[in-house]
């Protein structure tokens, strides 16, 4: 029976693989959020008609609905049609994933609130880019609040789960005084 050899692995693969690994949640984190609102995005697409008034499949009638609006703006649609918003997502996606590979590695709160708010800046920003706008579906009709997204929801469970692991942090001492 022939001896089975296998190939070294290259210094540079193993040296990325320390990267990724070090704060793993942070990448498992933001590929399954940016993955969930791509799905969740294309089925509202490709099932509702984008109409004025927007479409709207009442779940549980005059609480939740699924409502397809686009947005060209940021949250609660402030600054419509503002370019500039498409190189925020980009700027900030960059920061955080360099913040993951350059970093120590960070507790698991905050690798899970990094990496949501990366999966939610890169879902936003997919769609600013490839769109012009961003496909919003979640409509809370019980509260009146604007409609949103996965990504939405994405960014503001990383924002708590960051506030987590601030709030956990041991007291450090001032040494300022």
């Amino acid at each position: 029976m022939p001896e089975s050899r296998s190939k070294p692995i290259p210094a540079w693969a193993k040296s990325c693989g320390r990267l990724v690994s070090k704060n793993g949640w942070f990448w498992v984190v933001a590929v399954a959020s940016v993955g969930v609102d791509r799905i969740t995005k294309a089925w509202v697409a490709s099932t509702f008609a984008l109409t004025i008034p927007p479409q709207t499949i009442p779940l549980i009638p005059g609480w939740f609905h699924f409502t397809y609006v686009v947005n060209s703006g940021a949250a609660f649609s402030l600054f419509q049609g503002s370019g500039w918003l498409r190189w925020l997502s980009l700027a900030v996606s960059a920061a955080l994933m360099a913040l993951a590979l350059g970093s120590p590695r960070m507790n698991r709160w905050e690798q899970w609130g990094y990496g949501f708010v990366l999966g939610g800046a890169l879902g936003n920003g997919i769609d600013r880019f490839a769109l012009g706008h961003v496909i919003d579906f979640l409509d809370f009709r019980l509260i009146r609040f604007p409609v949103f997204n996965l990504a939405d929801v994405s960014i503001n469970v990383g924002i708590i789960c960051l506030l987590i692991a601030m709030l956990q942090r041991p007291d450090r001492p001032n040494t300022a005084d």
